[in-house]
């Protein structure tokens, strides 16, 4: 029995070290010399601090942002996730329509795009489509007191194509666009006296 113990134990060892250990510790090399950015998970930097992730959304409520996808996680990115209810649950139903009329009340009535009601598989979706971000607009010049072609124009700056040029479609990053339209739109600093 001691004879089929030991190296079924070794085994177990051997693996856990190549395989628990140096092949983790070897990927992530290899990420943090080929793509360091994205293996720290392009942090978003500004004025020295760290206001977010280029790849994970945030909730922005202010009518002055961009609002991103609904998130059935609360942007929680340590819970991502999504509701799991199905197509005919009525509390999905229920949201949706909460959620239509919502948009509908802050964009003057416009239909609102798939994407501004239902939530992101994830959560944490951090991009709405280029329908959604410029349906927006009207709100975000109004409560920035600016034009309103100004504001159409940072967002069109920031809308992504597709992957590779085939995979996805266009997009349109919340927290980048948020903060261009705060350098873009900051209000003016008074003349020092």
């Amino acid at each position: 029995m001691l004879s089929l113990l030991r190296p079924a134990l070794v085994s177990v060892g051997l693996f856990t070290l190549l395989l628990g250990l140096a092949y983790p510790l070897a990927i992530t090399g290899v990420a943090q010399a080929a793509f360091p950015r994205q293996a720290d998970g392009s942090l978003i930097m500004q004025d020295g601090r760290i206001v977010g992730s280029a790849l994970v959304g945030q909730a922005f409520a202010s009518p002055r942002y961009l609002h991103g996808r609904p998130s059935a996680v609360g942007y929680d990115a340590a819970g991502s996730g999504a509701s799991n209810l199905g197509p005919l649950n009525a509390e999905l139903i229920a949201e949706t329509s909460a959620r239509a009329k919502a948009w509908r009340a802050e964009t003057a009535g416009a239909e609102p795009p798939a994407d501004a009601v239902t939530a992101s598989a994830s959560g944490l979706d951090p991009h709405v489509s280029p329908a959604n971000a410029l349906a927006q607009a009207p709100r975000i010049a109004e409560a920035r007191g600016a034009d309103v072609e100004r504001v159409r124009a940072v967002i069109a700056q920031h809308v992504e194509g597709r992957t590779f040029g085939v995979l996805g479609q266009p997009r349109v990053n919340v927290l980048r666009t948020n903060l261009a339209l705060d350098a873009a739109l900051a209000p003016e600093q008074p003349a020092p006296q």
